[in-house]
């Protein structure tokens, strides 16, 4: 099977400093751990369902991963960086294109939720409701549910529009985690000062993960990190049985 997720630089303590920078706080990050994500985001993903109503959701048998976040901030450009494809999740100019709830199945091992971009203002209102219904909905009651990743544009920082999102997250009891999206296009200094507003927002929240990590689809800045932290939610694969070889004759 082809191999689609990039190997990178060999990591040596420099180039560990360099992943860990990719997360905030910064940390070290294992290598054994992000060869692990590497080789899991590697395999085959396809997709499995987009559903548009919450009667239609799938059966949750592996662990879910979901990707929320404002209209163009990002979403499907990170699920294509990740798994090393340039299509698997369609990329659009016009916001709001994403109306419904995409899972795609990672080798099956890990799903991955695409989850409709909210705060597009000329969305019609009955869309608006119905979406937010269905994220209510799959967001209270999926069980396979292990954890969200909220796409900020690093641009911009939390927004108005991200606040009911991150208090629906906080009710439903399911454990976020802030992705930086589009670090490429801010300065050092000014990405620093997002960072850390960032996690001061953070901390008022009851479900949000302490740390957070910085990315750029476009670079694949902190594409490494990030699997390497999602590749921890996966089904372990069972180990390949051993058969015995038939006793020789006597």
């Amino acid at each position: 099977m082809d191999d689609h997720a990039p190997r990178g630089r060999r990591l040596t303590a420099d180039t560990m400093t360099e992943v860990s920078a990719e997360i905030f706080p910064p940390r070290t990050v294992d290598p054994d751990l992000v060869e692990v994500g590497r080789r899991l985001f590697s395999r085959e993903a396809r997709f499995v369902a987009g559903v548009a109503a919450a009667a239609t959701l799938p059966s949750d048998t592996l662990p879910e991963i979901a990707f929320a976040g404002r209209s163009n901030v990002g979403k499907s450009s990170l699920l294509n960086a990740l798994t090393g494809r340039r299509m698997l999740a369609r990329i659009s100019k016009t916001p709001g294109r994403t109306r419904q709830i995409n899972f795609f199945d990672l080798d099956g091992r890990l799903m991955l939720v695409d989850l409709p971009g909210y705060g597009y203002a000329e969305a019609p209102k009955n869309e608006v409701r119905r979406w937010t219904t269905l994220l209510r909905r799959y967001l209270q009651t999926r069980a396979a549910l292990r954890r969200v990743c909220l796409l900020i544009d690093s641009r911009h920082g939390v927004k108005d529009s991200d606040y009911p999102m991150m208090l629906m997250l906080d009710d439903a009891g399911v454990s976020y985690q802030i992705v930086l999206t589009k670090t490429d296009k801010v300065g050092t200094g000014e990405l620093a000062l997002v960072a850390e507003r960032t996690r001061a927002e953070m901390t008022t929240h009851a479900a949000a993960h302490p740390e957070l990590h910085m990315t750029s689809a476009l670079q694949g800045r902190g594409i490494a990190a990030l699997r390497a932290a999602l590749a921890g939610f996966a089904v372990v694969p069972a180990p390949p049985s051993v058969v015995a070889a038939p006793a020789r004759p006597r």
